[in-house]
């Protein structure tokens, strides 16, 4: 393997496709200027790339697709995007090229750029363990260096002669083992006394085309029952904004409800409760020591074809990483307004009651396990490799 010379002005060539991936990008950046102070970065990336130094070559929002139709209907430009990265880093070789997540989109890439002998490493496991084993062939096709959020990911790269490395979650290490739900209220200028209840129905425009009308349902039911609940629902952007804004003024639900831009973490630290999609955002209510009810819905024909690839009974994060049924989750047909309702209510009482120590004392357990410098353990492992291969 070939690798350009890392000694003078590293240049690293990264693609995320969301929100989470620019903030994994990000610390990893942060992190690689301190190892190569005078390394350049181009790519993908969001609002925290960019502050970190990175040039975006197209915008992050064109990647961050979910469910069949909508990537279908997307491919032509997004095979277009990648053949065009693939053909500049070929011209151009980087010294790395790192792919945070999107494995759709990047193993793709990956797998040009390494035959034309550019380094590459995948940043974020795809979830071969959990549907769609046989991926691991392509992978080994694809990636010199696999990043591990999570430590059960690693035994399968390693039994498929794949480098890989346990980094732990940047999440883990940013997010305080507890959190002050006072503080949180305090800053979001929220009712210290209130019943909140956290609404999170994602960041892609498809979580909200499946999620956000029946997150509303569902919080129009739970206002009949409650009166005194005050929602609060932090949006990624003035899209996503907009549109749940005018699901909830549809549904003249009584109660108070407050609108907010981005500050999730900030919301799910102020909340009694959450009702949120499926994701990277149910890890990071974990680490906050927050109930949760979790649901997950795509198109019918999206779920048809991938429900029969998968090999894992549960969807969040929580329950993966315990092994075990901690948090009610939702998924396709059932995940209906009126069971999201009496769950999530459900586990505003118990948060009262004794039950929720244990369940906060195995989320703490989680958050030990993942803790450990992330971004530092990525930029150290990239740097190691490709110190070796030269």
């Amino acid at each position: 393997m070939s690798v350009p010379d890392t000694g003078t002005s590293p240049r690293f060539a990264i693609v995320a496709g969301e929100a989470s991936g620019d903030i994994l990008g990000a610390g990893l950046i942060r992190e690689l200027k301190r190892l190569y102070p005078r390394a350049t970065f181009e790519g993908i990336g969001g609002d925290l790339m960019q502050a970190e130094g990175l040039t975006s070559l197209y915008p992050m929002e064109r990647l961050a697709v979910m469910g069949i139709g909508p990537i279908l209907r997307r491919l032509p430009s997004l095979l277009m995007m990648r053949g065009a990265l693939a053909q500049r880093w070929r011209e151009q070789p980087p010294t790395a090229f790192i792919g945070i997540d999107a494995p759709e989109f990047n193993l793709g890439l990956e797998q040009k750029l390494k035959a034309a002998n550019v380094f590459t490493c995948h940043y974020v496991s795809p979830s071969v363990w959990a549907w769609r084993q046989k991926r691991i062939v392509r992978i080994r096709k694809s990636v010199d260096l696999m990043l591990c959020l999570l430590p059960f990911e690693q035994e399968i790269y390693r039994q498929h002669g794949i480098a890989v490395e346990f980094v732990g979650h940047p999440l883990a290490d940013d997010i305080p083992l507890q959190v002050d739900k006072a503080a949180a209220r305090t800053s979001l200028g929220l009712d210290a006394a209130a019943d909140i209840v956290g609404l999170l129905p994602g960041s892609r425009g498809t979580e909200m085309k499946y999620l956000g009308a029946e997150f509303v349902r569902a919080a129009a039911l739970m206002a009949e029952k409650r009166p005194q609940l005050h929602f609060v629902a932090p949006l990624v952007n003035a899209d996503r904004k907009r549109e749940f804004q005018a699901l909830w003024e549809s549904a003249n639900i009584s109660a108070p409800v407050t609108f907010v831009n981005k500050r999730s973490r900030e919301v799910m630290a102020a909340s009694d409760v959450l009702l949120m999609a499926s994701g990277t955002a149910t890890l990071e209510a974990m680490l906050i020591k927050r109930p949760m009810v979790v649901a997950y819905r795509v198109s019918p024909l999206s779920y048809r074809i991938f429900s029969k690839l998968l090999t894992i009974s549960r969807f969040a994060l929580p329950n993966l990483l315990a092994d075990d049924d901690l948090v009610p989750e939702f998924i396709q047909d059932d995940c209906r307004a009126e069971l999201l309702a009496e769950a999530t209510l459900a586990q505003l009482d118990a948060a009262a009651g004794p039950g929720w120590d244990a369940i906060r004392e195995r989320f703490t357990d989680i958050h030990r396990t993942l803790r450990g410098n992330a971004d530092q353990k990525a930029a150290r492992a990239l740097g190691e490799q490709l110190a070796s291969q030269s």
